[in-house]
């Protein structure tokens, strides 16, 4: 794993509270865990949606979900997304099909020279910008 610089996708922060997501959930936690001892970072962009999926669902009281995104930020270094990220994400809508916020979080990874980006809803094995995105629940 050296050299390798990761981000994770919202997905898989929130299955990693979601004991109903079965095996997802169980990987997730392990998922997590595992990144807290690489070098790995999480986006403002993938906190933001947890915590507004998680509340909006009911699958977490509010208090609950910020105590957690605030432990990940603790965990994790957290980026931002620059204007030029934006400008970038809206090119990649229109060049590739991709929807507007994936483009930013992909953007946003590639600002961060994450190398490795594990999402479950973006294309497994697809390279972009030289990042390998990875489905960390697919077959092996």
């Amino acid at each position: 794993m050296s050299g390798e610089k990761y981000t994770l996708d919202t997905n898989i922060l929130i299955y990693c509270i979601d004991r109903h997501a079965g095996e997802r959930h169980i990987k997730s936690i392990e998922l997590i865990e595992q990144m807290s001892k690489c070098d790995c970072i999480l986006t403002l962009q993938a906190l933001s949606e947890f915590y507004s999926a998680v509340t909006r669902k009911g699958k977490m009281p509010h208090g609950v979900a910020q105590a957690q995104v605030h432990d990940w930020m603790i965990l994790f270094s957290v980026v931002t997304a620059v204007p030029a990220v934006l400008q970038r994400a809206m090119q990649a809508v229109d060049e590739h099909q991709l929807s507007f916020w994936d483009a930013m979080l992909l953007e946003t990874a590639v600002q961060a020279n994450v190398t490795r980006f594990l999402s479950e809803d973006m294309q497994h094995g697809r390279i972009w910008k030289g990042m390998s995105i990875e489905n960390p629940f697919g077959p092996v």
